[in-house]
C-alpha cells in the first residue's frame, strides 16, 4: 500500500486539476475507493468516469480495473470490522441482499476455478498422502474450514492433528515436535491471523512441508509455504465469505479419499455399525407408508 500511495504522491504535480482530485481521494479514502467502480469514484470526486480511466493509465496501469484490483489486494486484509460495514454498504443491493450475496459467492467460485492450477492441486494431494503426520492450522473465521477438513481427514488418515487453541503459546506447544516428514496445512483469509502465520513460519523453519490455503499471493502466509492453494474470498458486510475456500477444501478431501478408497471403505463400514448401534443418525422407517 505504501508503495502505491507513494507513486500517486510522486506523480501528483504532473496530474491535471481533475486528476489531482482523484489522487487526493485515493490517498485519503483508499479503503473505500478500492471497492468503487470508476463511475462511482468519479461521482464521489466530481469528475467523469473517463477521467478516472485516464488517471489510471497515467499512473501506469492497464486500466481502472487493474488499479482497483491492486488496491483491493493490498487493503482487504487490513480493514477493520467497521470499515467493512462502510464498504459493503456501497456494494450490496439492500433491496435484494439474498441475491447479492449468493451471486457474489457464485462469482468467487467461478473465478477460483478459472485460476486454479490443476497440476499444483494434484501435487498437493500427493504431498498430503505421503505425510507422516498432518497438522491443520486455522483460527478465527478460518477455524470452521480447519475443523471441516480435520473431520473428513480423520476418516481417511490416522495421523491428523487439528491445532485448536486460543493463544499463541498453546499453538506452539501443539506443533513443537513437527518434523521434516510432516505436512502442515495453514488456512487463513482476511483479516489474516498472525497466530497462523507465526505458526506456519515456525513449522517451515523446522523443515516440515507447508501448504497454505489462502486468497492471494499478497497473503502474509505465502512466504512460509512450499505449496499454495488459492481460493477467492471477500467480505459480505462484517462477515467473511468462505464459500470458495470451502469448495476447494471439499475437492481436496474427495481427491485424497479417492486415493485411499480401500481404507476409507473399511473405516466407513465400521463407523456405520457404530452409528447404528448408538443411534447417531436418524434412520428411515422402511415400514412407513
Amino acid at each position: 500500500m505504501e508503495k502505491l500511495l507513494k507513486t500517486i504522491k510522486e506523480k501528483m504535480q504532473h496530474l491535471s486539476k481533475r486528476q489531482k482530485l482523484i489522487a487526493q481521494f485515493l490517498i485519503d479514502h483508499y479503503d473505500k475507493a478500492a471497492f468503487m467502480t470508476a463511475a462511482r469514484l468519479g461521482k464521489a470526486v466530481g469528475v467523469s468516469e473517463s477521467t478516472v480511466v485516464r488517471f489510471s493509465k497515467d499512473l501506469g496501469f492497464a486500466g481502472y480495473p487493474h488499479l482497483q484490483k491492486m488496491l483491493q489486494e493490498l487493503i482487504k486484509g487490513k480493514l477493520t470490522a467497521v470499515q467493512r460495514m462502510e464498504v459493503s454498504s456501497t456494494r450490496i443491493n439492500e433491496s435484494n441482499i439474498l441475491k447479492s450475496i449468493l451471486q457474489s459467492d457464485i462469482d468467487k467460485i467461478r473465478v477460483t476455478l478459472a485460476e486454479m492450477d490443476k497440476d499444483n492441486f494434484n501435487n498437493i494431494v500427493k504431498l498430503i498422502l505421503s505425510a507422516r503426520r498432518i497438522y491443520i492450522l486455522g483460527v478465527r473465521s478460518s477455524a470452521v474450514l480447519a475443523s471441516f477438513m480435520s473431520f473428513y481427514f480423520n476418516l481417511i488418515f490416522d495421523n491428523v492433528r487439528l491445532i485448536q487453541t486460543t493463544s499463541v503459546s498453546e499453538m506452539f506447544e501443539q506443533i513443537l515436535r513437527v518434523a521434516e516428514d510432516d505436512v502442515v496445512i495453514g488456512i487463513t483469509f482476511p483479516r489474516y491471523s498472525q497466530r497462523t502465520v507465526k505458526a506456519m513460519q515456525f513449522t517451515k523453519n523446522q523443515g516440515a512441508q507447508c501448504i497454505a490455503i489462502t486468497d492471494s499471493s499478497q497473503s502474509p502466509i505465502v512466504p512460509f509455504a512450499d505449496k499454495v492453494l488459492y481460493a477467492r474470498s471477500d467480505m459480505a458486510s462484517f462477515a467473511d465469505s468462505l464459500v470458495a475456500p470451502l469448495s476447494v477444501i471439499n475437492a481436496l478431501i474427495v481427491a485424497i479419499g479417492m486415493n485411499r478408497t480401500s481404507h476409507l471403505y473399511q473405516t466407513l463400514e465400521s463407523l456405520e455399525a457404530i452409528w447404528d448401534e448408538y443411534n447417531v443418525y436418524e434412520k428411515a422407517d422402511n415400514n412407513s407408508e
